[in-house]
Order: structure tokens, then sequence, then C-alpha cells
């Protein structure tokens, strides 16, 4: 059942893609962020209700943290999405396993001590597999090269990395019993913040229900994905369900072709290939060094 739940999530986030990308022709990043916090308030209120789930918390620092670096992360994703395919965009964000192992290696690198038996050739694999995954991000980013679309390119990569910090937090938060309807509360309420500070620097956009219709799905189908995804991690996080996460990525490449006409180059579909098996081994790799970590909830 929890693969199940894993694999609504990742098709709700590619589908809330699909309503940011549409949105964005009319709406500022900003814009889009506090309308999915607005949309997904109102929408967890009414669930927790439902639930009979208080929405009260002796947690509220964690949360606060957890809001922070989740909005910075959303954010970048969103304007990632506005710019670039949806597949490409979807890919980078997803990088935040890679990231994580890039962190454990790191760690490693920096608490060696020579002659306490401690042996770096154990962290070999894992650094291969953070080569291989940011290998495939310049595949990926050498088209958004050649269509001057760099900026956007690395703003997604910035999205991911987020992500990975993201991840520790919202596993904090299922540590301490947390149930999974009060966390996407939270989130919600940050990222309605978020969106009204970011429009007091941006702007707000002349509204038009053309563009606007995208704005409530967007913030139901991030709720739904918050939702699917956390549950399916709220009994523990198996392998099967942290890989499961990359099935978000072919959802969002089937609608790159179908509804976008999105050309992406072959170096760039093997790109994104390269980073789907970078992030699958890393995750059983880290499996055996570290403990597993629940999906980002955007």
């Amino acid at each position: 059942m929890q693969a199940l739940w894993m694999l609504l999530g990742a098709a709700f986030f590619a589908t809330m893609g699909v309503c940011v990308k549409f949105g964005s022709e009319h709406f500022n990043s900003a814009e889009l962020v506090f309308y999915r916090g607005l949309v997904g308030l109102v929408f967890m209120t009414a669930i927790a209700r439902q639930q009979k789930v208080s929405v009260r918390t002796p947690y509220l620092g964690m949360h606060v943290w957890r809001s922070v670096i989740g909005v910075v992360s959303l954010s970048a994703w969103f304007y990632a999405i506005s710019k670039l395919p949806l597949a490409t965009s979807m890919t980078l964000n997803y990088m935040s396993s890679v990231w994580i192992a890039a962190f454990i290696v790191g760690g490693s690198l920096v608490n060696w001590k020579p002659g306490q038996g401690q042996s770096l050739a154990s962290q070999g694999p894992l650094a291969l597999t953070v080569l291989a995954g940011f290998t495939g991000v310049v595949m990926m980013l050498r088209p958004t090269m050649e269509q001057d679309q760099i900026y956007a390119g690395l703003i997604g990569l910035m999205s991911g990395f987020f992500a990975a910090f993201a991840y520790m937090q919202v596993t904090a938060l299922g540590r301490v019993g947390e149930p999974e309807t009060r966390t996407v509360f939270y989130f919600a309420i940050g990222t309605l913040i978020a969106g009204v500070v970011g429009m007091a620097f941006m702007g707000v956009s002349t509204w038009e229900w053309a563009h606007a219709v995208w704005l409530v799905p967007l913030g139901v189908f991030a709720s739904l994905g918050q939702l699917c995804m956390t549950r399916a991690y709220s009994q523990g996080a198996t392998l099967v369900v942290a890989n499961l996460q990359y099935s978000g990525i072919v959802f969002a490449a089937l609608y790159s072709l179908l509804l976008f006409g999105d050309d992406i180059p072959l170096i760039g579909w093997m790109g994104m290939a390269l980073i789907i098996i970078s992030g699958i081994t890393a995750t059983l790799l880290r499996a055996r060094v570290a403990p597993q970590t629940p999906a980002e909830e955007h």
C-alpha cells in the first residue's frame, strides 16, 4: 500500500507542475507560491477538521525551519518549471537524493581521522554515485546553455539542494510523532506568508480567469501530493517507496511530450536517465550508512 501512495503522490506532483507551467504564462513565481499556499491552507484545514486532527503543535520551531527551507526549494522549483521543460525541472528537483549522498561523503571526509580505523574506501561507491549524478546534471544543462536557459537550470538545481535539507527536517518531524496532516498544514502557512512577501517585491499581475483557472488545482494537487508521499513514509521509509518517487519524472516526461511538445535533445534524456539511476543507487547505498529520509513535500 505504501508503494501505491508514493505512485499517487508522484503523479499528483507532476500534475501540479502542469498547473504551474500553464499558470506561469501570466502569474509570477511569487504569486504561484502564494496561491499554492492559500488553496493548500483551505484544503488542509478542511482535511484536519474531517480527520479531527488538532493543528496545535509543541514543535512550532521545527515546523518553522521546515517551512523556510521548503519554501526556498518550492520557489526555486516553480521558477524552473516556468522556464524549462517540465521533465527537466522535475529531474533537477529530484537531485535531492544525490545531494544527500554528497553530504554523507563530505561529512566522512571532514571527520576522517587517520590511524583510528576509519576507511574512506567504504564511501567510494557513494562518491562515484554522486559524481555520476552531477555528470547527468551537466548533460541536462547543456541543452539549456544552447537555449540561453542556464540560469533557470541552476535555479532548478538549487531547488533540489534545498529539498535535501527539507527531507531531513520532515524525517525529524515524523520521528517526534507529528501527523502528516499537521505537517502539511504548517507548510501551507509558510508558503502563504512567503508568497505575500515575494509579491511585495515582484508585484501582482492583473486577474485573468483564463490563467487563474489553474490556481485552484495547483494548490489541491500539491496538497494531495504531500499527503500521499507523507503517508507512504508514515510506517517507515522502505527502499521500494523511496525509489518510486522517481516515477514523478516519468509522469513529467509524458506531460512534457503530450501537452507541451517539449523538444529535449538526446543528451538531455540521457542525463535524465543517469540522474534517476544515480538517485536510486544513492538511496540503496545510503540505507547502509544512514537513516532513510522521506520525500520532500512541495
